[in-house]
């Protein structure tokens, strides 16, 4: 990938700033390699559509792509004449899946970790998710490069909202700054306000004060902030300010009993039973106090899966996208995590964790959804977003339900729910076409047939094939 030279503009890489009043153009090696549909006018015919907004599905809909946008919608639109028709009879429709824990970094089994600037980008928007947030930054300057390649069009990839290195505590290191200093945490989120960035990021063993310093600092600058919380718990983060919450429930160390302040529990992932069910007045009373202050949940439980016994292994088309050494570490490390006992994650605890959600959800909570691509290297990016559309039905949210999570609440949480996350006239046209009727087979989220993003419709097929191999290269 080859960046122009020179000073980036400060209004080219604000995240979540405004989008171009047109359609960006794109390269002519990107349309040659992957873009399959770029006609003036799209129109698709007799679609199911889950339009993203929670409601129930609709049959036999007509939607109209035009110049980037979605021009009309209704089950009595006329095809504009000359347009370029698609008989969706037998497909569903839903809009571009929103990814708001979808890093641009990998790391596997056997210490397989980089950074994915080639793979991950085509990954994610061949599985249908047109829009993500990085949710913690490894290489934060590749990150922005890779966002300003793409906005340019020279990149193939969904719009991306670039999120901070993490911010931790004194314990913590590698890549991470850490530190106990509050007056540190504000000048580490005003220099990364100053490069564009759009989300603040903690991780585990963050004091409460540099906390709270690094929440009013990035508020100050129309920043939000996250975290992977630990020493913290939700409670005490929510009254410091904290816009979202990473993980859902497995990450609530409100339910440890004796937590010690500022201070990350040993065991954390084994959460008493009694007290995380979503029925115990713990649970109820966080739930209440999270949907009161408007604080956002996003759940990954594509990547804790992964990680748990007896759940299903990933599927073939992830082990065949592997570079092959990643693909054999992965495979022994999952082999280990069935064959030990009293493994820290538990069948009991996954089923936990999905009922909180949507405990959660049915509240009232804005419930978000992403694959956080580490770990073992189970959760790929773009299929684990999928992958946490099947968990969020298995735990016993409807198909609506689920796109609304996955799509909608995602654009919401991020700002941007006026212009995308939902199948609405005048939206941008970021859509997934399904081959099959998602609302009865939820394994019809991996079945893209193509991938709308400006209305330029991309070949699935195309971009999975130029990464074939080469996850955990590049």
């Amino acid at each position: 990938m080859k960046l122009a030279s020179g000073t980036i503009a400060l209004a080219m890489l604000m995240v979540g700033g405004p989008l171009a009043a047109q359609r960006p153009a794109l390269s002519d090696e990107v349309k040659r390699r992957y873009v399959a549909l770029d006609s003036g006018t799209i129109v698709i015919t007799g679609v199911t559509l889950i339009d993203g907004r929670g409601g129930a599905a609709r049959r036999g809909q007509t939607v109209v792509i035009s110049d980037g946008k979605i021009a009309d919608v209704g089950g009595g639109v006329r095809p504009p004449a000359g347009a370029h028709l698609i008989d969706g009879a037998g497909m569903t429709l839903i809009p571009g899946m929103v990814g708001m824990h979808d890093h641009m970094f990998y790391t596997a089994a056997g210490g397989h970790a980089n950074q994915m600037s080639f793979t991950a980008p085509r990954l994610y928007l061949a599985s249908g998710v047109t829009t993500i947030r990085t949710t913690g930054s490894r290489s934060p300057y590749a990150d922005i490069n890779l966002k300003r390649a793409v906005d340019a069009g020279q990149v193939p990839g969904p719009r991306i909202h670039v999120t901070t290195p993490y911010l931790t505590g004194g314990e913590g290191g590698g890549s991470m700054f850490a530190t106990d200093d509050p007056a540190a945490a504000r000048r580490f989120v005003a220099y990364w306000a100053s490069e564009g960035v759009s989300w603040v990021k903690f991780y585990t063993d963050i004091s409460r004060a540099s906390m709270k310093a690094a929440i009013d600092e990035a508020h100050r600058h129309g920043m939000k902030a996250t975290g992977h919380l630990c020493s913290v718990t939700f409670r005490e983060a929510i009254e410091l300010g904290l816009d979202d919450f990473a993980h859902g429930v497995l990450t609530a160390t409100d339910f440890i009993p004796d937590k010690q302040p500022d201070k990350c529990p040993t065991n954390v992932y084994r959460l008493t039973d009694s007290l995380t069910s979503p029925d115990s007045p713990t649970a109820k009373s966080l739930i209440a106090l999270m949907v009161k202050r408007g604080a956002s949940m996003t759940t990954t439980m594509a990547v804790f899966e992964a990680l748990n016994p007896k759940r299903p292994v990933m599927d073939a088309r992830s082990l065949d996208l592997m570079e092959p050494a990643v693909r054999v570490a992965y495979t022994a490390n999952r082999a280990f995590i069935d064959s030990v006992p009293n493994w820290m994650f538990t069948t009991d605890g996954f089923a936990r964790a999905l009922a909180f959600d949507k405990a959660f959800y049915l509240a009232g909570g804005i419930l978000g959804n992403g694959v956080d691509p580490t770990g073992n290297g189970g959760a790929l990016p773009g299929f684990g977003d999928q992958r946490g559309y099947e968990l969020l039905r298995e735990g016993g949210l409807t198909a609506e339900q689920a796109v609304q999570v996955v799509s909608y609440n995602g654009a919401r949480i991020l700002g941007v729910a006026d212009r995308l996350g939902s199948v609405e006239k005048g939206k941008v046209a970021d859509l997934v076409l399904l081959d099959g009727d998602l609302t009865a087979d939820p394994s019809v989220i991996r079945k893209v047939v193509t991938v709308f993003k400006d209305g330029y419709g991309y070949d699935p097929t195309k971009l999975i094939d130029a990464v074939r191999g080469r996850v955990g290269i590049d």
